[in-house]
């Protein structure tokens, strides 16, 4: 898919994921990546939407049939986990692309800050 073709797809999807100029699509490698607030929650590359996934939300693409992003390079299979492809009943139904996509940008770390997987521990100062 052209690099056109494939922003153009990307600008459609983030016409239906949120309001109006309230998500950007910016070049991503050979593809477009869609973000918001300076996070990059998705992207599209190849005709395909990706989106960042949490282990529950990844469960549930898994379920659908949904695979990792992956890619060739240095003669070697690379897998990217923390994007899976987004299922085609998601893509087909407004409502639920848009809750997978609020989703997607809660599993992404926002710029300046990483999230943890871990919770911070909190003394209870009477103890």
């Amino acid at each position: 898919m052209a690099s056109e073709a494939t922003r153009q797809l990307a600008l459609d999807f983030a016409s239906q994921i949120g309001p109006a100029g309230g998500i950007d699509v910016r070049r991503f490698f050979g593809g477009s990546a869609l973000v918001r607030n300076g996070a990059q929650f998705g992207f599209v590359m190849k005709g395909t939407l990706y989106l960042r996934v949490d282990a529950a939300m990844r469960a549930e693409f898994e379920a659908d049939g949904s695979e990792p992003f992956s890619y060739r390079a240095a003669g070697r299979e690379v897998t990217v986990r923390r994007y899976y492809a987004v299922p085609a009943q998601v893509i087909d139904d407004p409502a639920l692309l848009r809750r997978c996509s609020e989703r997607a940008l809660h599993a992404t770390p926002t710029p300046g800050r990483r999230r943890s997987d871990t919770m911070p521990v909190v003394e209870d100062p009477r103890s």
